[in-house]
């Protein structure tokens, strides 16, 4: 019998590689799905709390009127 008991091919150099290459990618991709959850909780909170406004903030008017001033008209004159 052979002595050889390395069935996962653990201590070569490639494979120690595309380990280390699946580990790194795994991560990140671990990184990204806490990123979304994280948008999607503060977007979740942002709902529930508008919900729970009373009717009458939802249908007042903007309270800042300069909200709705709009640029002059351009007079199609360039400016020298």
């Amino acid at each position: 019998m052979s002595e050889h008991n390395d069935y996962l091919r653990t201590g070569t150099r490639s494979f120690r590689l595309s380990a280390d290459v699946l580990a790194l990618m795994t991560k990140g991709a671990g990184y990204a799905a806490l990123f979304c959850l994280a948008i999607y909780v503060v977007g979740y909170i942002t709902v529930v709390i508008a919900g729970l406004l009373p009717e009458d903030s939802k249908q007042a008017p903007d309270p800042t009127p300069t909200s709705f001033l709009e640029a002059p008209a351009s007079t199609g004159k360039a400016l020298a």
